[in-house]
């Protein structure tokens, strides 16, 4: 019910209202000065968007082994998740000019949602089984595209028949309650959960700095000593290396087929809509069905081919004709079933992989590699489009990622990666692996 709650932010806030109302109102037709230089609205808000994952990328890690030791993820997700929801119906407020504000408030909610995301995650191995874990991550996707599709939907309804002059006012009406979604369904996925864990003392050595201070430096040497034995655990190791480089696709694909579709394709916005509320419903499908294969076939053999969809579905994205919106429809339902098959049954992968008592700091590191495998893909589209002068090739080069995750999960041996998690030993801020 977290993800049904989560996903109204995800889908209507960040991924549709937000960036048009940012780019076409809150920034100035003339852009705004940063650090001596002019960006327009599009640019400001990809880097707004680059620096909370920067600060995700530093303090997830950090967070989770705060919250293991403290036996605080519930309390913890609970701040960042309400924080957060709260938070982002302000973004109804932000009128013309009003950048700053935007963008302290936008990096306040999008580290909430990205924290309470660690948290929410890292309950998975407490709650499920060996043979449950996959069903049940594979069903938390689903109700993530249910709640986000249906109050996309409804905002989309809301903002599409409403007078011209009304729209704006519609997209901020759409905005508040989304955020007003997510409190609401969070509050309700929080009240029969509880804390699967004992906490633990402070160490004597940190027991005469102030508390908050005391758990941050014992986070930080926990995180810092989990990272120096990683290297014992090669198959988790490869996993994520894998992760990394699949996922690089996966987002990539995400951040740039409304682009791909219009400036490209030469299609309509409203299209494009439709199309990403359509990638919603199959997205549900998609998530379940992968999550039933993988209980036939294995997990990781499962996600295996996903990523061969996911290469046909580059190769397919080269080849689409302009102006026809049928084949791009075609094209983002299959998307939507790998989508939501991949992103489950990678987390519920890892997820078999860790130690149940580090779930939320490894699940921090689980979050640093998604926040990573953002960056390269995107620079690796920029840059084949900028030498060749053509987006479809740089669609086509997402292949590589795909071919070479293929690979690297397909060394990856699973059954050795999960004996080995019972070798972790943590006692207050140390960590041992044998």
């Amino acid at each position: 019910m977290y993800d049904f709650a989560n996903s109204a932010y995800t889908t209507t806030t960040l991924a549709v209202f937000l960036p048009v109302l940012f780019a076409s109102e809150i920034v100035p037709e003339g852009g705004v000065r940063v650090f001596g230089w002019t960006l327009d609205g599009e640019s400001t808000f990809t880097y707004l968007v680059g620096v909370t994952a920067v600060i995700a990328f530093f303090f997830s890690p950090m967070l989770g082994a705060v919250g293991d030791f403290s036996a605080s993820k519930l309390r913890f997700l609970k701040i960042f998740g309400l924080v957060g929801a709260a938070a982002s119906t302000l973004f109804a407020l932000a009128g013309p000019g009003d950048v700053w504000f935007t963008a302290a408030l936008f990096i306040v909610v999008e580290s909430c949602w990205a924290f309470s995301n660690v948290f929410y995650d890292s309950f998975l191995p407490h709650l499920t089984s060996p043979e449950t874990i996959d069903r049940v991550s594979s069903k938390g996707f689903a109700f993530g595209y249910l709640g986000g599709g249906s109050q996309y939907l409804l905002s989309l309804l809301l903002v599409s028949f409403s007078p011209e002059s009304f729209q704006a006012t519609a997209v901020r009406i759409a905005i508040v309650a989304a955020g007003v979604w997510w409190f609401a369904f969070a509050l309700l996925s929080f009240r029969r959960l509880r804390e699967p864990s004992a906490g633990h003392e402070l160490p004597a050595e940190y027991r005469t700095t102030w508390a908050p201070l005391a758990y941050l430096k014992l986070g930080f040497a926990r995180t810092l000593a989990t990272t120096r034995r990683l290297r014992h655990f090669p198959q988790l190791l490869l996993f994520l290396l894998a992760f990394l480089l699949y996922n690089d696709g996966v987002q990539t694909v995400v951040a740039v087929a409304s682009v791909f579709a219009i400036e490209t394709l030469g299609l309509e916005v409203s299209q494009v809509l439709i199309a990403f509320l359509a990638v919603q419903i199959v997205g549900l499908a998609g998530a379940l069905g992968f999550g039933w294969l993988a209980t036939r076939i294995g997990t990781k053999r499962a996600i295996l081919g996903a990523l061969v969809l996911w290469t046909g579905s580059s190769a397919w994205g080269y080849l689409l004709p302009e102006g026809r919106f049928l084949p791009f429809l075609a094209l983002a339902c299959t998307i939507g079933v790998i989508l939501g098959g991949t992103q489950a049954l990678s987390r519920s992968l890892f997820g078999s992989m860790i130690p149940e008592e580090a779930s939320a700091e490894f699940y921090g590191f689980y979050s640093v590699f998604a926040k990573f495998s953002a960056i390269w893909g995107t620079f690796l589209f920029a840059r084949v489009n900028q030498v060749t002068g053509s987006s479809r090739r740089a669609v086509l080069s997402l292949v590589v990622l795909f071919a070479l995750g293929f690979v690297t999960l397909a060394m990856v041996n699973v059954d050795r990666a999960r004996l080995a998690k019972s070798q972790w030993r943590f006692e207050g801020a140390e960590v041992e692996a044998t």
